[in-house]
């Protein structure tokens, strides 16, 4: 009879959004930065809260909770701002997303993750890996390369009118 290994528990970030509590997957995330003032940048979509410098290297920050449809987040004592890998290819991209405050990482084993409700939520399915009960609430575990999808927001930060002439300039050629 063969001898099933369990599977070992996924590491994850948890964090606040507003009253509610959400965690990416520990892999992705490089560093959590206090907040401090970012710089802003003209015809970016809403939910680029502007950019950071880090290390030489310059970083978008999005603010999490209009990416997710809620309301801006208030810059608050405990906001701050975790870097992640985004992107699939390499060299993968550093963006930096504003939370309203950071947990602790959990450990979650692949029983304790239940498929995403069908209903009842406000975020796109597209961005919800899982569901886990943790310290008797639930939280949302987020596909974090669905949320920070490097094409889609290139092409929410395009000006329509922008769009509009160079599509019309390929339809000329």
């Amino acid at each position: 009879m063969a001898m099933t290994k369990p599977a070992e528990p996924e590491q994850y970030l948890s964090f606040q959004l507003g009253a509610d509590v959400f965690a990416c997957n520990i892999l992705q995330v490089k560093e959590i930065l206090e907040y401090h003032r970012l710089t802003s940048v003209p015809q970016m979509p809403a939910f680029v809260h502007g950019v950071m410098n880090l290390r030489g290297t310059v970083v978008p920050v999005i603010d999490l909770a209009l990416r997710c449809g809620r309301p801006a987040s208030a810059i608050l004592r405990r906001s701050c701002i975790v870097i992640l890998e985004a992107g699939h290819e390499a060299p993968r991209q550093y963006i930096g997303m504003l939370v309203d405050a950071v947990h602790e990482v959990i450990s979650l084993c692949a029983d304790d993750i239940l498929p995403a409700p069908a209903f009842g939520n406000h975020l796109r399915p597209d961005f919800i890996a899982g569901v886990s009960h943790w310290q008797q609430r639930y939280i949302l575990l987020l596909h974090m390369d669905k949320v920070l999808s490097i094409e889609e927001m290139a092409s929410l930060s395009s000006p329509p009118a922008v769009q509009i002439k160079a599509e019309s300039a390929c339809l000329m050629s």
